[in-house]
This record gives C-alpha cells, sequence and structure tokens, in this order.
C-alpha cells in the first residue's frame, strides 16, 4: 500500500491528458481546381485574365549536359538537344512533352512560337526569330513582274550607283558634323 501510495505522488503528470492534435481545416468551396492543383486566391473576386495558350514551343538547351543525370540527358536526346547549345527544336504543346520539359526546366529555355504575320500557307516561306516570332516572307510575284521592277530599278534616274555612294560617303568622312 506504501509503494502505491509512493507511486502516485511521484508521478502525477502521467495521468494527465493532453489535446494535441491536428487541426483540421476544410475548405470545400474556396479553391479553383486546374488539372493538376488547386488554387486558393487572395481575394474571393479573382477572375483569370484572358489567355490563349500557344500551339508550339521553341526549346533551346542552355545548360551543358555533363553532370546531369541520366534519366534528364536521355530526355533532351528524345527532344535531340544533345547537340551545340545553340541548336533549338521546335515542340508541340501537349501534357506529355509539357510533363518532360518540366524535368528538364533548370537546362533549357522556353520560348512560345507566336504568328505575328498570321498562319503561314503551303507555299509561304518563313523564318522563326530567336524571340519565338515566326515571320512570313511575302514574295514579289510572278516572273513578269520582278522583270517589270527590275527593268525600273535599271532605268530610274534617281538612284545612286556605286561610284557616287563611295564620293558621298567619303565627302561626308572628311567634313564631318555639320
Amino acid at each position: 500500500m506504501l509503494s502505491s501510495k509512493l507511486l502516485k505522488a511521484a508521478t502525477p503528470f502521467s495521468f494527465v491528458q493532453r489535446n494535441v492534435h491536428r487541426r483540421k481545416f476544410i475548405w470545400y468551396n474556396e479553391g479553383i481546381q486546374y488539372p493538376g492543383f488547386k488554387y486558393y486566391p487572395r481575394r474571393p473576386d479573382f477572375q483569370d485574365p484572358p489567355y490563349e495558350p500557344t500551339k508550339l514551343f521553341r526549346v533551346q538547351r542552355i545548360r551543358p549536359m555533363k553532370g546531369a543525370p541520366y534519366w534528364e540527358k536521355n530526355i533532351l536526346k528524345e527532344f535531340k538537344l544533345d547537340g551545340k547549345t545553340s541548336d533549338y527544336v521546335v515542340v508541340k504543346n501537349i501534357p506529355e512533352n509539357n510533363h518532360r520539359l518540366w524535368k528538364v526546366k533548370h537546362m533549357i529555355k522556353i520560348d512560345p512560337i507566336t504568328f505575328p504575320d498570321g498562319f503561314p500557307n503551303e507555299n509561304d516561306s518563313t523564318y522563326l526569330q530567336e524571340n519565338g516570332e515566326l515571320r512570313i516572307v511575302r514574295h514579289i510575284g510572278h516572273i513578269e513582274e520582278r522583270s517589270k521592277l527590275l527593268s525600273e530599278y535599271k532605268t530610274a534616274t534617281d538612284k545612286m550607283d556605286g561610284d557616287t555612294l563611295r564620293r558621298d560617303s567619303r565627302s561626308r568622312w572628311l567634313t564631318g558634323w555639320q
């Protein structure tokens, strides 16, 4: 009996139950569900700005492959980015490609491709600028139109030939700012 009294007196805190538990926050209707994640806006009147996603990306490698893990090297080889760092590829904007690009995002630069001149036709010549703009090279037209413009250029009296340009440039060089 003495031992049970000593036990209760010696350990008074062992019988105190602490109510420590995880707080449960249940936010049912407060977030905006996107594919793959849920976004909780700062203000309740938040609206997404209208955005039209691009169809193509211009992807360029900016970091060397040396020292990267084999799975990142394999992804870059699949996209054919294992050559020089100045090379680029055009990639479709689909979830499978976006998932693979996300894994190597620290080694690449992604620019969305825009069409400021409109979509090209089958017989249009195009070139892709470094900022992702796809420009269309407009052709003059048929051979008859080209030959007509060439003959007009050759017979024009107000054009400056090479000798006149050299003389004019030299006189401007010698006189300086006027």
